[in-house]
């Protein structure tokens, strides 16, 4: 069991040059996510189709129901995954749900064009031949290899990530992500709220605050939590060179400092509407 576990662990470097260790998400858990999510979208089809005819007085023919679940299910397909991973959270109910969710492999911010893309692969892997297979299904005998052929496709792409290592999707391949575990604790104190004394000697000028943005302060932060020494060293070399600043000194320290002035940095210009989202923003 410990050793199905391990191959399950993957690093991830940001581009900070700060290594985490990530857990992969298991096949069966994405699985039970996305049925939570079908079920979810299942459910509203049904209570908007509820909700019509209560407030039409009922239908006289199917054509208002086939309307209604016909646009419901190409507006639910194609933004229910994409709205919910654009997220903060970077997951949808289901993923939530199994504590899942989803990251950029090269270490960086989960950009709207990963979300898309691995989300419309979804339309080939799963939708498109499920439609094969109905289709042949209402057209009777003669459409069985139709209907054979929708079942093989679903099949290959459904067991893809049975059959490699990190448990991908062909979203996941083409978009370059991973579904991950996000165990959290469940208490985590606030940092500033606990000071380090030896921190209050580091000061830094508004053009120091403003290299980075929430993203990066986002990392930093989890650098701080695990409170891996390598891990500090390490950014704190890298935010040291990115400032031009040639102090020496307690490496923890200056990151504690670092991170209470950058984050009441952003959430000042924050109360002004101005948000720096990561290093690359244009704001500042």
């Amino acid at each position: 069991m410990a050793e199905r576990e391990a191959r399950r662990i993957r690093e991830l470097v940001t581009p900070e040059g700060v290594v985490l260790h990530l857990r992969l998400a298991s096949a069966g858990s994405r699985a039970a996510a996305f049925s939570i999510d079908a079920a979810i979208m299942l459910a509203a089809l049904i209570a908007v189709t509820v909700l019509a005819v209560f407030i039409l007085g009922g239908f006289r023919t199917f054509g208002p129901a086939a309307i209604i679940w016909l646009l419901g299910l190409f507006l639910l397909r194609n933004f229910y995954f994409t709205l919910f991973e654009s997220g903060a959270r970077a997951a949808t109910p289901g993923k939530r749900a199994l504590k899942l969710r989803v990251v950029a492999r090269d270490g960086g911010r989960l950009t709207g064009g990963a979300v898309l893309a691995r989300n419309l692969m979804r339309e080939i892997e799963v939708f498109l031949p499920l439609i094969f297979v109905v289709s042949a299904r209402a057209e009777g005998f003669s459409n069985r290899w139709l209907a054979l052929f929708g079942f093989v496709w679903t099949g290959i792409f459904l067991f893809m990530p049975l059959f490699n290592r990190d448990r991908l999707r062909a979203g996941d391949m083409l978009a370059g992500t991973w579904v991950v575990e996000n165990e959290r604790p469940k208490i985590a104190p606030d940092l500033i709220a606990r000071p380090n004394p030896r921190a209050e000697h580091y000061s830094f000028t508004p053009a120091e605050l403003a290299v980075y943005g929430q993203f990066e302060v986002q990392r930093l932060e989890e650098v701080l939590r695990r409170d891996d020494r390598d891990a500090i060293v390490t950014v704190a070399g890298v935010i040291r060179r990115k400032l031009g600043r040639v102090d020496e000194g307690d490496d923890r320290a200056f990151l504690d400092a670092y991170y209470a002035a950058a984050r009441l940095h952003l959430e000042r210009r924050l109360l002004f509407g101005q948000r720096k989202r990561d290093k690359f923003d244009a704001a500042s």
